[in-house]
């Protein structure tokens, strides 16, 4: 038996893949197109584990997506492939559109062709998994309930609109021809592996380096912080024992602001890396200008995913944040080899005070 995942190199799904094969003997294929965001070190662990069966390719290539499936024969699909950062939707909306939207269509109809060529019980317990946001659902006020499954789709950016698009189109596919699909919305992850691009590894490598830490606006807009492996292992569970054609939201019940976010990390790079000249980190904080459109809050009900499946968060944010840092404290080859020109570029263009 295996499973083939998409995107499988980049940050969630690097780690999906590294405690797939940690708990569980089931081989994993891992297709994965290694954009900016792609990183072969963060699976350097699994080299020539044959376990791992890595394949560097598009989910839109629909010559490619055949002939994997039928080779390897897998029992389910777990797309994890997205162009997935706000801000570069905004200043490029076109690899958006092409990735999530357009690759979304071709990837299920790679697997709509596989699927209704097997054999009737191979069909019954197969599943395709989408992996997207809760960015889907728009902003809420500060006084809105969380989002829960049944609020409607308001996304306010390039990014969130592409992805709320795949999410039509994989909800179209069980409709229409039964595909048998399941679907999660995640609320924002963190943890190892993470592109340094991302609130919360940008301001430790930042931090780390001297340089300024670049706050949005007034640092209020508010996330739910959801450490990546309770995400991967929600994922586990909902491939195993999911409602086909259900969604279910996946959070960490960490609804916090992210200038609170910033201060928890300068407070624990001051006590585990202190900076050399008594000074808190805190003093790099740099106020720059808010992003377009820019939703103020978001926040996840993850109570169906708890009631139906029993799954809930392991981690604390507190526990998680600082299992965070003390990763990128471990690992700062991984940090220096991921940080090409191309990203620093992007960077300085996008965090001008």
């Amino acid at each position: 038996m295996s499973v083939l995942i998409t995107g499988g190199a980049g940050f969630i799904g690097a780690n999906f893949v590294l405690d797939w094969v940690a708990n569980t003997d089931e081989k994993i294929i891992n297709l994965d197109k290694l954009t900016y965001a792609g990183n072969m070190a963060s699976l350097a662990s699994l080299q020539n584990n044959p376990q791992h069966v890595f394949v560097q390719g598009d989910i839109g290539d629909d010559k490619l997506l055949p002939k994997l499936l039928a080779e390897h024969q897998p029992r389910a699909v777990l797309n994890f492939a997205a162009e997935s950062h706000v801000d570069r939707s905004i200043h490029g909306p076109g690899d958006f559109i092409e990735t999530n939207i357009v690759g979304t269509f071709r990837l299920l109809e790679s697997v709509r062709g596989y699927w209704q060529a097997l054999a009737s019980e191979a069909q019954q317990q197969f599943r395709f998994l989408h992996v997207s946001t809760d960015e889907v659902y728009g902003s809420l006020s500060p006084q809105d309930p969380a989002f829960s499954e049944n609020n409607k789709y308001e996304p306010n950016s390039p990014y969130s609109a592409s992805k709320a698009a795949s999410d039509h189109l994989v909800r179209a596919w069980h409709h229409t021809y039964g595909l048998p699909v399941l679907t999660t919305n995640c609320s924002n992850n963190y943890g190892p592996l993470h592109f340094p691009e991302k609130l919360i590894p940008l301001m430790i490598v930042n931090a780390l380096a001297g340089k300024p830490l670049p706050v949005y606006g007034d640092g209020m807009q508010v996330r739910d912080w959801l450490y990546v492996k309770d995400h991967c292992s929600a994922i586990r569970r909902v491939l195993e024992g999911g409602q086909l054609g259900e969604t279910y939201n996946v959070g960490g019940w960490n609804e916090k602001p992210n200038i609170e976010i910033v201060n928890t990390v300068c407070a624990l790079l001051d006590e585990m890396r202190p900076r050399s000249d008594g000074q808190s980190y805190a003093t790099q904080i740099t106020y720059v200008k808010d992003r377009p459109g820019h939703d103020r809050r978001y926040a996840i009900d993850a109570r169906k995913l708890e009631k139906e499946l029993g799954w809930k968060p392991a981690e604390t944010f507190e526990t998680g944040i600082r299992k965070t840092v003390a990763w990128y404290l471990d690992n700062a080859e991984w940090v220096a080899n991921v940080q090409s020109g191309a990203y620093r570029e992007w960077v300085t263009k996008q965090y001008k005070a």
